[in-house]
Parts: structure tokens; C-alpha cells; sequence
């Protein structure tokens, strides 16, 4: 018994790096969140200049620039949200590894290698989407 304690006890040790990592991809989740909603209200406000406008060429160019970034930030929700699922999962295995004595570091491992490939690409939507904001100019508007 206090060697099965012990055993969880360390689990518990490891788990809190994940732990802190589940933390900082809830922040982005919320950052990406705040820009995404950012970009449908803009998107909702040229809209309705460009149906009070005749001259809609330049508004359906900035509606096609806020659909490519909103999907682009859509994208790395996505990614972020199963790179914290798969965190969880890390977390989750290395329990069930140590209550049931089964060896699943290969497992653990895998599903953390997973979790920070799908943190790169939230990462790497993320840094373009920005780019293409920078870019278009419209991403101080309302």
C-alpha cells in the first residue's frame, strides 16, 4: 500500500507541469476568442456600410480579408482546444498508468508529443492571422 502511495504521489508531482500548461492554453483560448469576436463585430459593421453603400469593391474586399482571419483564428481555437484535451489526457494517463500498474509512458508521451503539435499550429494560425490583421489594417477598428 504506501508504495502505491508513493506511486501516486509522484503522478501527482508530474501532473502539475500539464497542469500550468492547461493554464496558458485557457489564456489563448481567451485571447483567440476576444480577437475572433473582435473580427465578427468589425465584419457585422462593414457589412451594414456596404449595404448602405453602393460602392460595395473595396467593403468585399475587407469581408473577404475578415472571413480568411476569422477562419484562420477558428482553426487555432480548434488546435489549441485539443492540444489542452490532450494535456488532459496526458494527465488522465499517467494516473490510470500508476493506479493500474500498467506501463503507458510510450502512451503519455505520445499524447503529449500530439498536445504540442497541436500548440504549433494554434501558434502558427495564430501568427498569421495576426500578420494578415497587420497587414489589412483593420485590426485596431471596431
Amino acid at each position: 500500500m504506501e508504495a502505491h502511495l508513493t506511486d501516486i504521489t509522484r503522478v501527482i508531482q508530474l501532473a502539475v507541469a500539464p497542469v500550468f500548461l492547461l493554464t496558458a492554453i485557457a489564456t489563448m483560448i481567451n485571447a483567440l476568442n476576444v480577437r475572433l469576436g473582435r473580427i465578427v463585430d468589425r465584419r457585422r459593421v462593414v457589412q451594414e456600410r456596404a449595404d448602405r453603400v453602393a460602392a460595395a469593391g473595396a467593403v468585399g474586399d475587407e469581408i473577404t480579408m475578415l472571413k480568411r482571419r476569422s477562419a484562420l483564428v477558428y482553426y487555432a481555437i480548434f488546435c489549441a482546444v485539443l492540444s489542452a484535451l490532450l494535456v488532459c489526457m496526458v494527465v488522465a494517463g499517467a494516473f490510470l498508468g500508476a493506479l493500474l500498474g500498467v506501463d503507458l509512458a510510450r502512451v503519455v508521451a505520445g499524447l503529449f508529443i500530439a498536445a504540442m503539435l497541436a500548440m504549433i499550429a494554434a501558434l502558427g494560425l495564430f501568427l498569421r492571422e495576426v500578420f494578415l490583421a497587420v497587414r489589412s489594417g483593420t485590426h485596431n477598428q471596431p
